[in-house]
């Protein structure tokens, strides 16, 4: 996430970003052909399935390997993104959630790696206050009180006014899919081949953030693309206590009941989604995933299983794609 106030470009930068840079014209066209060799099995899959590199998996939770991660620094010279993955986070009689979350800091790495360490501790105490008093679950309540309490206890630490972080979180149960998204961090289903949005995105120019954010007495400055202040990028975080009541950190809630048309979820932050597009996502995805599956069948038991981790895919084609910012990507295969 870019937070901090750009400089101006220097002419020569400016040469650069328009293409009279010889140097800059190779370093595109060498990305242009390592993109144009990973799409190449978008076309055809069974020979990209067997020609494309084959990655380990960065987090295996469970014998088919997934959910699967994978975060890179990029460009970019600190890595401020986290992720979580807290298989049963909830596992209580009929009630039985696994939590996914991504962080995308900015400032500093301290609030991201806060939030992976705490938010969803935070959630499983309010679902289990809810439990106790009712079987229907209001899961933007409880998501609203989770982010607040999140909010507050970064907030009262010595972490810099300036340091916060996006969260995009799911909780999958049985029979819902619950996303709470707090910035510019994305969550998407796929769900019998179409991409659905689960989240959308904090930014300033969307029209019912940008009258808040007026309405509370702070501006949009446009320095160097529309900023909060002119200093941050995204409307709502946790943190960020020097753009506050202006920034939020109020999350959106979405209850999704589960489908079986539900093939997985993607939940990333903005590293990824500035490159590319929700239906090319799940497009890496599936293909993915359906080579995985190909294989698996045809292995004998005791050959060791191997597969193209879809997260860690993603994360090199954001890359190939030009992305500059830190790219952390979850994966979750939802078919039952």
């Amino acid at each position: 996430m870019d937070h901090t106030v750009s400089s101006h470009p220097s002419s020569s930068n400016c040469r650069q970003a328009v293409g009279y840079s010889s140097k800059s014209n190779a370093i595109f066209a060498r990305r242009k052909r390592t993109e144009l060799r990973r799409m190449k099995f978008l076309s055809n899959a069974d020979d990209s399935l067997s020609n494309r590199r084959r990655f380990e998996n960065t987090k295996k939770e469970h014998n088919d390997n997934f959910p699967c991660h994978s975060s890179v620094i990029g460009r970019r010279r600190e890595m401020e993104d986290a992720v979580s993955i807290e298989k049963k986070f909830v596992d209580e009689n009929s009630r039985k959630f696994d939590f996914y979350g991504v962080y995308d800091g900015h400032g500093g790495s301290r609030v991201a790696y806060a939030c992976r360490e705490r938010l969803h501790k935070l959630l499983a105490t309010e679902i289990d206050i809810e439990n106790k008093n009712t079987e229907d679950m209001n899961w933007e309540n409880l998501m609203v009180e989770s982010f607040a309490k999140m909010d507050e206890e970064v907030n009262e630490t010595d972490i810099v006014d300036s340091i916060g972080s996006t969260a995009v979180v799911a909780v999958v149960g049985d029979k819902e899919i619950v996303v709470a998204n707090c910035g510019d961090s994305r969550a998407v289903l796929s769900r019998g081949g179409v991409p659905v949005p689960l989240s959308v995105d904090h930014k300033p120019n969307r029209p019912d953030e940008l009258e808040r954010i007026e309405l509370s007495g702070g501006r949009v400055i446009d320095w160097n693309g529309l900023r909060v202040l002119g200093v941050l990028a995204t409307s709502r975080s946790i943190g960020d206590r020097q753009l506050k009541p202006y920034v939020i950190a109020k999350p959106e809630v979405i209850v999704n009941k589960r489908d079986d048309a539900d093939e997985f979820m993607i939940l990333a932050s903005d590293g990824l989604w500035d490159v590319i597009s929700n239906d090319l996502a799940c497009q890496v995805v599936r293909k993915c995933l359906d080579g995985w599956t190909c294989r698996r069948r045809s292995m004998k038991e005791h050959h060791k299983r191997t597969t193209n981790n879809p997260a860690m895919f993603l994360t090199e084609l954001a890359m190939a794609r030009g992305s500059k910012d830190n790219i952390s990507v979850i994966v979750v295969n939802l078919k039952r």
